[in-house]
């Protein structure tokens, strides 16, 4: 690819990043992987990228391709009625259907990703006596129709509860096949008891080789002591260290300013990461005191017009924008780093300016944007002109 826009380092003004340098180069691309970087060459025979910016591929590392109305009829949220539980009630009702078309939706759900820029997913699956191993495998047939652009790991998803309805011996059938992590949905106030729960989780994990990744929407006491239970049984265990997740998380929003650094250290020493929306509701999650403290935060749509929300739009682009309007990052260099929630780290420059990537043997799992540096991109939201993924030209 000729006409390629690098990152190559910060302008400053006194100690302030006031700009973004970048130049034109010329990108050789063989078997998946960035095999050389040279000056530009206007006249080689070779893809044009007009000068758009090209960046790390993004990732959407919370989401449920298993379950959409997405590629099907407009359907908006219905009003709820007995909370969580009164969402299983709906999903035993409305799983039958979804199923006969999950498949094809998940295809349409992983293209709409695509067209955002997004290469990866991590998708929960559910897992339980309605739709048993069904709702994995027709995933599975989704991910392989399209893995020539597109990568996921799975959640072993236990939506309904592990012993509200008893979905052990799925999750432990699950656990055996080609799932990455092993799920859970707030232990106390859908099976109302923490420790039983976690120790069911945590020991299928460490039985089998996988990680850990929680749902967690409880944002007041049993919600910080569930926290403080993972993060023991996770010291306990350091095989799970840098391979166990709290989603959402949301207790973390409710706590002082002392009590929110407290666990953010704590979460860090245990190599704990938090997946979160952004936003939910009026919660605000303390993302800047996470990431302060070496706690890896990622981010992803969740829900793409579903029962559950109707608002995902399938860029994740649009998550670090959002994250940047609600914490006040409108400088160039904040613009810069935040961008790190859409690729889940990777960055063109480091905090010194320092250019990091692309190098040459890197995977060629890249985009290109309509926009002259990463900060403004993030600000813009800018659109994907194309998508890279090992190799592949796939949008």
């Amino acid at each position: 690819m000729k006409n390629v826009r690098l990152e190559i380092g910060f302008e400053y003004e006194g100690d302030e990043v006031i700009a973004t340098k970048t130049d034109l180069f010329l990108i050789e691309i063989d078997n998946g992987k960035i095999k050389r970087i040279s000056p530009n060459k206007p006249g080689a025979n070779a893809i044009d990228a007009k000068g758009m910016l090209m960046l790390p591929s993004f990732k959407d590392m919370h989401i449920h391709l298993d379950k959409t109305f997405y590629g099907g009829k407009w359907q908006a949220v219905k009003r709820r009625s007995g909370g969580v539980k009164g969402m299983i009630e709906l999903e035993q009702q409305i799983l039958p259907e979804l199923l006969k078309t999950s498949t094809f939706k998940a295809e349409k759900m992983i293209e709409l990703l695509q067209s955002k820029g997004t290469s990866f997913a991590r998708s929960h699956v559910n897992i339980e006596p309605t739709s048993k191993l069904d709702s994995l495998k027709n995933l599975q047939k989704a991910l392989e129709n399209k893995k020539k652009g597109f990568g996921a790991e799975l959640v072993a998803f236990p939506q309904h509860g592990v012993f509200y309805t008893d979905s052990v011996p799925y999750l432990k059938e699950a656990a055996k096949m080609d799932i990455d992590f092993i799920g859970g949905v707030d232990p106390y106030s859908v099976d109302g008891a923490i420790e039983k729960t976690m120790d069911f989780t945590v020991q299928l994990a460490l039985d089998n080789n996988k990680g850990i990744d929680i749902h967690l929407h409880e944002s007041g006491e049993s919600g910080l002591k569930t926290i403080d239970y993972l993060i023991d049984k996770v010291n306990e265990n350091p095989t799970l260290k840098g391979k166990t997740y709290l989603s959402h998380c949301f207790a973390l929003a409710r706590l002082d300013k002392i009590k929110e650094e407290e666990m953010a250290v704590k979460l860090a020493n245990a190599q704990i990461g938090i997946n979160s929306t952004i936003p939910f509701g009026g919660l605000i999650m303390p993302i800047p005191t996470l990431m302060k403290h070496g706690v890896k935060v990622m981010t992803g749509n969740d829900s793409i017009v579903d029962h559950w929300n109707t608002f995902g739009t399938g860029s994740v682009l649009q998550k670090a924008n959002l994250a940047a309007q609600l914490y006040g990052y409108s400088t160039e260099f904040l613009l810069s780093r935040i961008l790190k929630l859409a690729t889940t780290g990777p960055l063109p420059l480091d905090d010194k300016g320092v250019q990091q990537w692309p190098k040459a043997g890197d995977d060629a799992d890249l985009v290109l944007i309509d926009a002259s540096c990463s900060a403004e991109a993030v600000s813009r939201i800018s659109p994907v002109k194309s998508l890279i993924y090992k190799g592949n030209i796939v949008f």
